[in-house]
């Protein structure tokens, strides 16, 4: 009998730890806080590097995330729409663009906010945008430059 009583103490140890870590992983990616916000799109050449869910960012400061990406049959690019929070107003000439947090960091979009006196409303679409760059071509640029001085 005590081997079955061990074995229901570990059990409801590990049922509780489970419990415990999902509302801690709810509140960290912010699932548990129903966030208003509004919703943009913009057509990226390539968006290598950023799923549903990426961090979408204004002055290093998270403003909304990636909810939908799609690859558009007629122009062979890839459609996003991004979630953008209310009461953050942004030009209607401001851009977007695919960054890095580093060498091996992961990628975010950032939006550069523009001047114009009139805002983006929901549904607007980000028309100046800037695909992400692969360090892999990056780097056979630099080393098939290199052959070129010699």
């Amino acid at each position: 009998m005590s081997a079955v009583r061990t074995e229901a103490t570990v059990g409801a140890v590990v049922v509780a730890a489970a419990i415990g870590f999902l509302v801690y992983a709810s509140q960290f990616a912010s699932f548990g806080n129903a966030s208003t916000g509004y919703a943009l799109t913009a057509s990226f050449r390539s968006i290598e590097g950023v799923s549903v869910g990426t961090d979408v960012r204004l002055a290093g400061v998270k403003i909304g995330t990636v909810t939908d990406i799609v690859l558009n049959g007629q122009t062979f690019r890839a459609d996003a729409v991004v979630s953008v929070q209310d009461g953050v107003e942004l030009p209607d000439d401001s851009s977007i663009v695919i960054s890095s947090e580093g060498l091996l960091g992961g990628n975010f979009v950032e939006i550069l906010p523009g001047g114009s006196p009139f805002n983006l409303a929901a549904g607007d679409e980000i028309e100046d945008t800037q695909s992400s760059v692969s360090l892999i071509s990056l780097l056979l640029k630099f080393v098939a430059g290199g052959d070129d001085e010699g």
